[in-house]
């Protein structure tokens, strides 16, 4: 299912703020716009990881995922929502830290939820 609209969630794990968001995308340079432009917007976060998924000229689906320096495979983890919903798009989380480390599963767990909050949406 094509991401009809931009979509945005936002959750705080520990003090540590994630912030969602599920975008419309085909091509890999409107994805590195997309990341672009949220690095831009937020400043303070210090990891933006992503994922992205779309058909390919060929038929299959092209997909991808980045960690950004984070633990905990977070990039794996937003690719499973996208795929887990069959969504057509990008999922960017970008991560403010709080202070509290919240360890590798801690913080795969809530890119996850943060991610399945901004599906849940559609």
């Amino acid at each position: 299912m094509k991401i009809p609209r931009p979509i945005e969630a936002e959750l705080t794990v520990q003090r540590s703020r994630f912030y969602a968001l599920l975008s419309p995308a085909t091509t890999d340079a409107q994805a590195k716009a997309l990341l672009a432009e949220r690095r831009r917007k937020k400043r303070k976060a210090c990891h933006h990881c992503w994922a992205c998924r779309w058909p390919d000229e060929r038929g299959s689906v092209f997909e991808q995922a980045r960690d950004d320096g984070e633990v905990g495979r977070p990039g794996l983890k937003l690719l499973e929502v996208l795929r887990r919903h069959d969504l057509e798009g990008v999922l960017v989380v970008s991560r403010v830290f709080g202070g509290v480390k919240l360890g590798p599963g801690g913080v795969g767990r809530a890119f996850a939820q943060v991610g399945e909050a901004a599906a849940s949406k559609l």
